[in-house]
């Protein structure tokens, strides 16, 4: 048991490290990306001012020809803001703070996961890129590549990433799993109830486990078919990832609530993408080239090398708390 203790101890230091250097760059992002949509040439011959109903997502909508005086730059902000107030939310709540959350994994004491929605985005976005990455290197090994949609601008590009995670996560995981989970366990019927249930569905008194695992898997299938079932998608390659995405990002929003779950999501979208413009933008290179950059590398290591603590930190933190039980 004294020696469980010690190896823990040993992994716990620098997996709270890891966190909290993963922390450090999710916060930095938030500058990066206002400097690079606002102070840099990413769109080209357009800049922040260009009209928001000029935007394609517009082009076949009713919205398209209202006289809405708002631009690229506008809509950009508040969705900056957004995750900005999410991102504090996560940092303090719901009952202790990051650092403090960070404690118990150092010194290996009552470790509780649920204490911060910080821990859990830091560590799941980690497992997240783990996988992906290998199922991106098994598939590879099968000559099959993921080929992302092209982007006639990289500034619409990072506009359209920006706001696919609050899209997303309001359709497949409010929507598709919130709503199922509350018809399937809720004893209640009142508003307010169903509106917590929606933003934190671990409230529920969820009995059968099967029924809500199928169903986060289920729409974790959906959502990776989403992203290679239209036009202008990824290729095929993209399905298996995406899945897995899916499936994770449910998993997150039925353990830890919809706070986590957007959060990873805003993470491998947003996050990603504003270190991969500014290396484009100070280097002149293109979006792609930067993402070859050795920064980028160093960061993909880094959430690997995370990834691993965190699974190992899970196994053996379940193993020891079993052979704790009477």
């Amino acid at each position: 048991m004294q020696n469980s203790n010690k190896l823990l101890q040993s992994i716990g230091i620098p997996f709270a490290a890891l966190l909290s250097v993963i922390f450090g760059l999710l916060l930095v992002s938030f500058p990066i990306g206002i400097y690079v949509v606002f102070e840099t040439d990413i769109g080209g011959d357009i800049n922040y001012e260009y009209p928001l109903t000029h935007l394609e997502l517009f082009n076949e909508t009713e919205f398209y020809q209202a006289p809405i005086d708002v631009s690229v730059g506008d809509a950009f902000v508040v969705l900056w803001i957004f995750y900005l107030t999410i991102f504090v939310i996560a940092m303090l709540g719901p009952k202790d703070g990051f650092s403090k959350a960070l404690s118990p994994i150092i010194s290996f004491g009552k470790y509780n996961p649920r204490l911060n929605y910080m821990i859990g985005v830091t560590k799941w976005l980690s497992i997240l890129i783990l996988i992906s990455a290998l199922i991106n290197f098994v598939q590879e090994g099968f000559d099959i590549d993921i080929v992302p949609p092209l982007a006639d601008n990289d500034l619409i590009q990072f506009f359209y990433v920006s706001l696919a995670p609050l899209i997303e996560e309001l359709g497949f995981r409010l929507l598709l799993i919130g709503i199922p989970l509350f018809a399937l366990y809720s004893n209640k019927s009142s508003l307010k109830y169903f509106m917590r249930c929606l933003w934190n569905p671990n409230i529920l008194d969820i009995h059968n486990v099967k029924k809500a695992l199928f169903l986060v898997i289920f729409v974790g299938v959906l959502f990776g078919f989403a992203h290679i079932a239209f036009g202008d998608s990824w290729s095929e390659g993209k399905f298996a990832q995406a899945a897995a995405s899916g499936i994770i990002l449910g998993w997150v929003y039925l353990r830890y609530g919809f706070v986590t779950s957007l959060l990873i999501h805003w993470a491998t979208n947003y996050f990603i993408f504003s270190y991969a413009t500014f290396i484009s933008q100070i280097n002149f290179i293109s979006i792609e080239d930067a993402f070859s950059h050795s920064l980028m590398s160093s960061l993909e290591l880094l959430f690997l090398v995370a990834g691993i603590f965190s699974i190992l930190f899970y196994l053996l933190i379940n193993s020891f708390q079993k052979k704790r039980l009477p």
